[in-house]
């Protein structure tokens, strides 16, 4: 009887533990329309993460030109930081975040400026992931890094909100190829040496990008690699920043067979 009371013991130790392991990972998020929220569901039910949305005050509920209007007069100097919602998580139980926000005016959603005067990220390692109209991983990833200079701030991942129904294949990707998850996902091969612009591959940029509703910018040359079922690839693009002013940026497309290639997105 002794024995079986200690084996009992021991698996109820067990499982302790690994609740425990479970419960380190955080998926953070704000999501203003439910497209972010489907990235971060994905990411907290392949990784058994606990997951909580956060948001402020005073919501971000008007139209979208009553949402561009308010965030341009809170982006002036003089203007306060909304405040934040009282978080359900104990942050400090973490070791790992997942912050996910979608991306405004080429960086991080707003909220996540109230979140970072609330709530420390000392010590703790952050994994950013983003939804956006063309792109603002790359920018919103070094932004993050200012308003949480004691967090570790890891490469992150972002999807266009075009492209929300490819959210789950391509989580379980970036899972993978980070070392979160053992999953034997697609090999990324690297991309050949930047070359002229065929006809061809204008012709596939412009079948991509065409429908966007804002300026992407005048391809100047391209390389590609081969992705599973096609090709993928890689514009060097002459654009414009926020500012106006004249950038080198980078337009990725996805061309797979059978399918009208996808504009993924944009680096600037």
């Amino acid at each position: 009887m002794k024995k079986i009371i200690a084996a009992i013991m021991t698996l109820a130790a067990l499982v302790s533990c690994s609740s425990n392991q479970k419960s380190k990972t955080l998926v953070l998020y704000y999501s203003q329309s439910g497209t972010t929220k489907t990235v971060a569901e994905a990411i907290a039910s392949k990784l058994g993460a606990d997951i909580e949305a956060f948001d402020i005050e005073t919501p971000y509920d008007g139209t979208y030109d009553e949402t561009i209007q308010r965030c341009l007069a809170e982006m002036s100097e003089s203007a306060e930081i909304p405040a934040l919602k009282s978080l359900k998580s104990d942050i400090s139980k973490y070791d790992t975040i997942f912050l996910g926000y979608p991306v405004w005016f080429g960086t991080f959603a707003r909220p996540v400026l109230s979140l970072a005067k609330k709530v420390s990220f000392e010590g703790k390692t952050v994994i950013p992931f983003c939804t956006f109209g063309s792109g603002g991983l790359e920018a919103s990833t070094r932004d993050l890094k200012a308003a949480f200079p004691k967090a570790n701030i890891l490469k992150g991942f972002g999807i266009r909100s075009a492209r929300i129904s490819s959210a789950e294949t391509e989580v379980r990707q970036f899972l993978a190829e980070q070392g979160f998850t053992d999953d034997i996902m697609e090999v990324m091969h690297e991309f050949s040496e930047m070359e002229a612009l065929s006809e061809e591959a204008l012709a596939i940029f412009n079948e991509a990008c065409g429908s966007y509703p804002m300026p992407i910018g005048t391809p100047l040359s391209v390389c590609s690699r081969s992705r599973a079922g096609g090709v993928e690839y890689l514009y060097n693009v002459e654009s414009q920043n926020s500012e106006g002013s004249p950038v080198l940026a980078q337009v990725y497309v996805l061309a797979r067979e059978g399918a009208a290639p996808e504009f993924t997105r944009v680096v600037r």
